[in-house]
């Protein structure tokens, strides 16, 4: 999510691993998009959809808290497969809170999502993307992507994104070298040091991730691809001091190996986005339904992490 602090319109940019015709249908049908629209956490009700130029969508959303946020989307504009225009945040007398144009085109068999939030003044902007962070309205895209992945592939995984100001290069370095990683990766309250890190692909790195509150837990790493400045490829399993694979001791069910996708693009000359893919390894039904069913918590353990990445590059 980016915004200048002098421009009224919030960018959110994504590419999703799914034909453009799957993302379309994603967000054009009704029991689809039931499946994913709002941060994670949240459910929605349907009442009626009109997708067409002209035409509307009433919807509920429920809270976790349990409180209800009835909305009526007014759509505007609507171009099959290419673009969706629409007022959203209204409903009866109370006005929309913002204008929305979600552009979707095609990348050789995978599907850009370009999408822009405009606000009546830049004040108003940077508000909204503070409140958006605060309440994990980006998760809602990374949702979006899950659900795209179970419904293409089958594949059941968990997916975050951000965009950071800072170049693409920077962000490579420091998501790929140990030094860098270990400052921001330990999520809130926890704190990461590599005891011996590899020197070559497909070789294994151990480190210790030390708690305020509890016994250090230990982990192994292995990178599969390094390729700069864009794609970084990794396996993570939980050890004991030992370097003994291990299940973690919070869950009784988790998959023995996680494997990690990060893709970086640039935005612009000095902002970049990251989407991180963990995908399950070496696991049972059980093990990937305690997995999906943990999300929510994964998506705060990142949030954490990111923020101290942010604090870094500041």
């Amino acid at each position: 999510m980016a915004t200048h602090p002098k421009s009224n319109v919030i960018a959110i940019n994504r590419i999703y691993d799914a034909p453009l015709q799957a993302v379309w249908q994603a967000w054009a049908t009704p029991e689809q998009i039931s499946q994913w629209w709002g941060p994670r956490g949240f459910t929605l009700t349907v009442h009626d959809r009109d997708l067409r130029s002209g035409g509307h969508w009433h919807y509920t959303m429920h809270g976790p808290d349990g409180t209800d946020y009835e909305n009526t989307t007014q759509y505007l504009d609507v171009v099959p497969l290419q673009r969706l225009v629409y007022d959203h945040g209204g409903h009866k007398d109370r006005p929309p809170l913002f204008r929305v144009t979600v552009q979707l085109r095609e990348l050789q068999g995978r599907t850009e999502m370009a999408m822009e939030m405009k606000f009546t003044s830049a004040e108003i902007a940077h508000g909204m993307k503070g409140h958006i962070r605060q309440a994990g309205g980006e998760t809602t895209w990374d949702r979006l992507g899950e659900f795209l992945a179970k419904k293409t592939k089958g594949q059941d995984i968990f997916l975050i994104a951000r965009t950071f100001n800072a170049p693409v290069d920077r962000l490579y370095e420091m998501c790929s070298q140990p030094n860098q990683l270990s400052q921001w990766l330990a999520p809130t309250g926890a704190s990461m040091k590599f005891i011996r890190t590899a020197a070559s692909l497909n070789e294994t790195s151990f480190y210790e991730m030390s708690f305020d509150d509890g016994e250090p837990m230990y982990g192994l790493v292995k990178y599969l691809e390094l390729s700069p400045p864009h794609r970084i490829v990794y396996t993570q399993q939980f050890c004991d001091a030992n370097e003994q694979v291990i299940r973690p001791v919070f869950f009784s069910n988790w998959p023995m190996q996680m494997n990690t996708h990060i893709e970086l693009v640039a935005e612009d000359a000095h902002t970049s986005r990251i989407t991180l893919r963990w995908t399950p390894g070496q696991a049972t039904p059980e093990d990937i339904l305690q997995f999906v069913n943990e999300r929510a918590g994964m998506s705060m353990g990142w949030t954490g992490s990111f923020d101290k990445l942010e604090a870094l590059l500041a």
